[in-house]
């Protein structure tokens, strides 16, 4: 019997993308399941898995617009801009007018284009690039 379908997973932080996906395959018996995006290991949230047949509609969802919501720790450096890095630098913590918060984010607002960090889930010939900015490379 084929499974087919969507699962939507609220993915923990600590696991990568792909140990969903392998988990997954493992409690329905399906070699065909994909996600629709990849999540660093440190993020949490929406994973949209297809399963069966509906890997072939993988593309097209992934044309669909996201939207992100963060955590920030203001006044803090670490050096693979996350928290699982060595800290660089930290400011004490000091009240911060909302307003001033407000208008640097509003600078966000609509696309963006980025430069993603060295430690990201990003494949470069096919190794994440967190797992090569580890090796050194």
């Amino acid at each position: 019997m084929s499974v087919d379908g969507f699962l939507i997973i609220n993915k923990p932080m600590g696991y990568t993308s792909h140990q969903v996906v392998v988990e997954i395959r493992k409690i329905l018996h399906e070699r065909r399941v994909g996600h629709t995006g990849t999540l660093d290991p440190m993020a949490t949230g929406v994973l949209v898995i297809a399963v069966g047949s509906s890997t072939r509609l993988i593309s097209f969802l992934n044309e669909e617009k996201k939207l992100y919501r963060a955590k920030l720790v203001l006044g803090l450096t670490t050096d693979t801009q996350d928290l699982t890095g060595r800290v660089l630098s930290a400011k004490p913590e000091t009240a911060v007018d909302p307003g001033i918060i407000r208008a640097a984010l509003s600078r966000f607002s609509g696309e963006q284009e980025q430069i993603p960090p060295m430690y990201s889930a990003i494949k470069v010939q096919g190794q994440p690039l967190y797992k090569l900015a580890r090796a050194g490379k």
